[in-house]
């Protein structure tokens, strides 16, 4: 008779600091054993019965001290079986996303890297945010949910570059992007422009969800 094995939900959460110019991932200090105090993603084992977005939303609030309201979208990425990943035993963890809006963050333990610079975390999560880049850069601008949860309501080109340079690691040139973004449902580009950037230039477009 084959042992069943326990189910982990390890959340990559995001967010987008326009002063920095780039994507930040939350991560906090474990609070026990194994790794006590050593830096991880949140994650939580999965609950009888629970979704896998309602554990994610657990994860978040309860490791990263934010609040429900702060969420504002998640979904699924990827699975990682390596029977090692865990000393404790055999865990299989299923990865999953998560954004939150910056601005209803209040407190909590968390810690908040970018996520092109992230400090070397526990069990495997150093492979999950490795793995998992590249399938958060590949949602951008395809999976409005996501889009739009890191990017706000209202952004500027200029913003839509600094996200897509984070999580691809390359900066687009920007008649491109704004031709994909043009052609992204529910999005439009209104008729404001942002303060000129630092170095001169035209102005930034302002862009607004509008479904």
């Amino acid at each position: 008779m084959i042992e069943s094995t326990p189910v982990s939900v390890d959340v990559l959460t995001l967010r987008f600091d326009p002063t920095a110019r780039t994507v930040l991932l939350g991560v906090a200090p474990r609070a026990f054993e194994p790794f006590a105090g050593a830096l991880a993603l949140p994650g939580v084992l999965l609950g009888k019965g629970e979704r896998l977005r309602e554990a994610a939303r657990r994860a978040v609030r309860d490791k990263l001290g934010a609040p429900e309201e702060a969420i504002t979208a998640s979904g699924q990425l990827t699975t990682f079986d390596e029977p090692s990943r865990d000393p404790r035993g055999p865990t299989l963890s299923i990865a999953l996303w998560a954004t939150v809006d910056p601005a209803r963050l209040a407190g909590g333990a968390a810690t908040w890297p970018p996520l092109a610079d992230v400090p070397p975390l526990a069990f495997d999560h150093d492979r999950i945010v490795a793995d998992c880049r590249p399938l958060l850069a590949d949602r951008l601008w395809r999976d409005v949910a996501f889009t739009a949860g890191l990017l706000g309501r209202e952004f500027t080109t200029a913003q839509a570059l600094d996200v897509t340079e984070s999580l691809t690691g390359d900066r687009p040139y920007p008649a491109n992007l704004g031709r994909i973004m043009e052609r992204l449902p529910g999005l439009a580009r209104t008729a404001q422009h942002a303060a000129a950037l630092p170095k001169g230039g035209r102005p930034p477009s302002v862009w607004r969800w509008t479904s």
